[in-house]
C-alpha cells in the first residue's frame, strides 16, 4: 500500500451542545478589534467549541463599529454580532445588553484591548467542565499567573487593591478586579441583576455576590498584558471610586 506524507487535518468538533457567547464591550478599540477577533476565531476553531462574538460598541468616535462591520463580512454574521449603543453607558449595562442577544448557554467576558489572550479560553472551558463551576475567573495572582507591561505604580495599585479586598471581603477568590471570566448564562444574569457598582468595582462585586449566593468559582492562572494600542483608562478618579466602592461593599455584604 502506497503511503504519502500528506495527512488531512480537521478541526475537532465538540458535540456537547454547549455554546459560548463572547461579550466584547468596546470604546475606541479600532486597532485592537481585528486582532482580538482573529485570535478568538483561531482558538475556538482549534478547540472545536461552538461560539459567537458579540461586539457592544458604545459610540466610539474612532470608527470601531465600522471595523466591526468589515469583520462581519470576513467571518460571517453568525459569528460576529454587532449590537452597538449610542454612548458610554457602563460595563454592567453593556453585559445586560449583550446577554439579550446571546444564544449561548455560557458567557465569556473579556477586554477587547488584547490584555486578555484568547488562548486561555479552552482552559476556562475545561476547568468549568471539570467541576461544573458556576463561573471561572482568570487570576493574575495565583499559580503561574502574572502581569506584564505595567510600571511599578500600576502594579502596586493593583496588588494593593487586591490585598484590601481580600482582607475586608474574604471573597474566596484570588483575583477580584480582573475581568476575564466564564459564566453560566443564568448565573451571570442573576449576578448582574444584583450588582449596583460601576467602573472597576463592578467586577469585584460580581465575585462577592457570587459568594453570597453560594455559586461555585473556579480559577485559571492567566498572563495579563498591558494594552497594545490605545490609552489606559485607569486614573485618579477611578482609584477614588474603587476605594469608595470597596468600603460600600464592606459595609453592606
Amino acid at each position: 500500500m502506497l503511503k504519502t506524507g500528506f495527512r488531512k487535518t480537521s478541526h475537532p468538533s465538540r458535540d456537547s451542545g454547549d455554546k459560548y457567547s463572547v461579550l466584547l464591550p468596546t470604546y475606541n478599540e479600532r486597532e485592537n478589534l481585528p486582532l482580538i477577533v482573529w485570535l478568538l476565531v483561531k482558538y475556538f476553531g482549534e478547540s472545536g467549541y461552538n461560539y459567537e462574538i458579540i461586539v457592544i460598541d458604545d459610540g466610539s468616535p474612532d470608527g470601531t463599529l465600522e471595523v466591526g462591520e468589515q469583520l462581519q463580512k470576513i467571518y460571517g454574521k453568525d459569528k460576529i454580532l454587532l449590537r452597538p449603543r449610542e454612548k458610554k453607558l457602563g460595563l454592567g449595562t453593556a453585559y445586560i445588553h449583550g446577554m439579550k442577544h446571546a444564544t449561548g448557554n455560557f458567557i465569556i467576558i473579556m477586554d477587547a484591548d488584547l490584555s486578555h489572550h484568547p488562548k486561555f479560553i479552552p482552559e476556562f472551558i475545561e476547568k468549568q467542565k471539570e467541576g461544573n463551576y458556576d463561573l471561572v475567573s482568570g487570576t493574575r495572582y495565583s499559580g503561574n499567573g502574572g502581569v506584564y507591561g505595567w510600571d511599578l505604580r500600576r502594579k502596586l495599585i493593583s496588588r494593593g487593591a487586591n490585598f484590601l479586598t481580600q482582607v475586608l471581603l474574604r471573597p474566596g477568590a484570588s483575583d477580584l478586579t480582573g475581568s476575564f471570566r466564564l459564566y453560566k448564562k443564568k448565573v451571570l444574569e442573576s449576578l448582574v441583576e444584583r450588582c449596583v457598582s460601576k467602573g472597576y468595582v463592578f467586577q469585584m462585586e460580581m465575585i462577592v455576590r457570587a459568594r453570597q449566593l453560594k455559586y461555585t468559582v473556579g480559577e485559571v492562572p492567566i498572563s495579563f498584558v498591558d494594552r497594545v494600542y490605545g490609552e489606559s483608562k485607569l486614573g485618579g478618579n477611578e482609584i477614588v471610586s474603587f476605594v469608595k466602592g470597596l468600603l460600600t461593599l464592606f459595609a453592606t455584604t
